[in-house]
């Protein structure tokens, strides 16, 4: 999830790393906390989150009556611009040029956290909790 480029894959490739490469864990994740989450991950294999893709019909005939809903509380969007949902097509013109503030109109601010991928949170912790924090510090 972190690659400003377009996403796809070639045949035989996947997400930049071969099958059989070492994995090199980003700085903001500890080995610590890697054997955590594999450890869990172990008991319950992902489950939980394959689940949410073998019923991708279903959440959308779920989520149906939310269709153009707009969110009605005061928002800060924050976002790595390395993130690769920020960098699909058009999603850039639709949270700069007017489409998400048009979904949310209470939109107070766009935050893009340069060199940070999808997990912004993760990658710059401090940063966010300061925005985070800031924004809250408001109400």
């Amino acid at each position: 999830y972190r690659n400003p480029g377009p996403l796809y894959l070639p045949k035989g490739k996947g997400f930049g790393h071969p099958v059989d490469s070492p994995i090199v864990l980003p700085p903001w994740l500890s080995e610590e906390e890697c054997n955590y989450y594999a450890s869990k991950f172990d008991k319950t294999g992902f489950t939980g989150a394959l689940n949410y893709y073998r019923n991708i019909d279903l959440n959308w005939e779920l989520n149906a009556p939310w269709t153009g809903a707009k969110v009605k509380v005061p928002v800060k969007f924050i976002v790595g611009d390395l993130d690769l949902t920020y960098n699909a097509p058009g999603a850039k013109d639709y949270i700069h040029k007017g489409g998400l503030k048009s979904d949310v109109p209470l939109l107070e601010d766009v935050v893009v956290i340069e060199g940070a991928g999808h997990f912004v949170h993760q990658e710059r912790a401090d940063e966010i909790n300061k925005h985070i924090y800031d924004f809250f510090k408001k109400f």
